[in-house]
């Protein structure tokens, strides 16, 4: 029975798209608007917006300001404000 179990739990871990395991990184130019498109992070990390969303996404800043907004519906990252160096 627990190799049965074993087996199951496998079947159901290869079953599951994995997200790349590298970091992602994006470049912004300093003069970029507001609600401008960084990148899409669902799409870039082999996910669907709906495999990102049930993962919680979110942004974490050393500073505690958010540059950049992430619609975790969409995938999108776009910048949240005018960024300063």
């Amino acid at each position: 029975m627990a190799i049965a179990r074993q087996v199951l739990c496998l079947c159901a871990f290869l079953s599951v798209p994995h997200a790349r395991s590298e970091p992602i990184r994006y470049s912004v130019a300093e003069e970029a608007e507001s609600g401008s498109l960084v990148g899409n992070l669902a799409q870039d990390a082999g996910l669907t917006p709906a495999q990102l969303s049930a993962r919680r996404a979110r942004l974490v800043s050393e500073d505690g300001r958010q540059h950049f907004r992430l619609d975790r519906g969409s995938g999108r990252l776009v910048v949240a404000g005018r960024l300063d160096r």
